[in-house]
């Protein structure tokens, strides 16, 4: 996790292997939506433009590779807001539900923090928490707990 916000493209670090990672989701027929918190915004340490720049920018490298992240829907409320969408409240699911027309029960959320993981129980979404270090307790959360992004595509694709 990183120790401050994503406040530009310069700050955005794309860790090994994760955007071959991404394409390998589109290629198995597995459609890729990013839901985050971005309370940076509520804050004012970065704007909703700069914030969709980024996406727009990580969308866009994706794609090259041949592959396609299909949304991003985001949370911009600070950490105290009380709102339904920032994780671990399930908001964001439910959003890609209505809007976007997922099938919550049949999704896969791949997280790096405990509140993806509750967000995700709580929408009804099997989750795969990304534990780096293997420090969280994934079997307290009930949930499959992997080094890399790279081994949650492989747990989802079935490799």
């Amino acid at each position: 996790m990183r120790p401050d916000y994503v406040k530009s493209w310069a700050d955005f670090e794309l860790l090994p292997g994760a955007l071959d990672a991404i394409v390998r989701l589109g290629r198995a027929g597995r459609e890729v939506i990013v839901l985050t918190n971005q309370s940076a915004i509520a804050q004012k340490l970065v704007t909703r433009e700069v914030v969709d720049e980024v996406h727009s920018r990580l969308a866009e490298l994706v794609g090259e590779r041949g592959g396609h992240i299909r949304a991003f829907l985001i949370c911009p409320h600070d950490r105290d807001a009380g709102c339904s969408c920032r994780k671990p409240a399930p908001g964001l699911f439910i959003r890609a539900r209505d809007e976007l027309g997922v099938r919550l029960a049949g999704a896969v959320m791949v997280g790096d923090q405990t509140s993806d993981v509750e967000a995700a129980q709580a929408a009804g979404c099997d989750a795969i928490l990304i534990d780096a270090d293997g420090d969280m307790q994934a079997l307290e959360l009930g949930c499959t707990c992997v080094p890399t992004l790279a081994d949650a595509v492989d747990k989802i694709c079935g490799d």
